[in-house]
């Protein structure tokens, strides 16, 4: 994890123009792909727009725990039907008990459209979730994610 960390930081650090020096040139070698750029609207640097999702509790968690549990079942369905028409490139829980309990991050163009289907998702209508929207700027590769995932996934998040 710590490697795959190290790796993330510098990428991002490289992925930005930077005043000081910027990175160098990758070597013709590179593997560098550039329909597979194209195709996924990545900039000279391999980057692109999205819209990232913090999930945090709603004001209301009160619900009966088979509401609750109806609304967590609802809740992962939207976001395989998210994933599955391309608007989310990535969701997860956070395994801590920190403030936020999930990260979406949209590949949408706008912060307002990411509202907007957020606003789809049946525990954020019930007030159990809500979230907290920004604009980001993340690998273009990441869109590469959810084919991938099928192709690892053995049992469906809500099974």
């Amino acid at each position: 994890m710590t490697s795959r960390l190290a790796v993330s930081l510098f990428v991002a650090a490289c992925s930005r123009p930077a005043p000081v020096a910027p990175c160098p040139s990758p070597p013709p070698s590179s593997g560098f792909d550039a329909s597979l750029t194209a195709r996924l609207g990545a900039d000279e640097y391999g980057m692109t727009g999205y819209v990232l999702a913090l999930l945090k509790p709603g004001p209301r968690r009160d619900q009966p725990t088979e509401e609750a549990a109806r609304l967590m079942k609802a809740h992962l369905a939207n976001i395989q039907r998210l994933a599955d028409e391309g608007k989310l490139v990535l969701a997860g829980p956070f395994l801590d008990d920190g403030p936020f309990a999930g990260i979406y991050v949209f590949r949408v163009a706008t912060v307002e459209e990411a509202r907007s289907l957020t606003a789809t998702d049946p525990a954020i209508q019930a007030g159990r979730l809500e979230m907290e929207l920004h604009a980001w700027y993340g690998s273009a590769a990441l869109q590469e994610l959810n084919a991938i995932h099928k192709r690892i996934q053995q049992k469906h998040v809500g099974e």
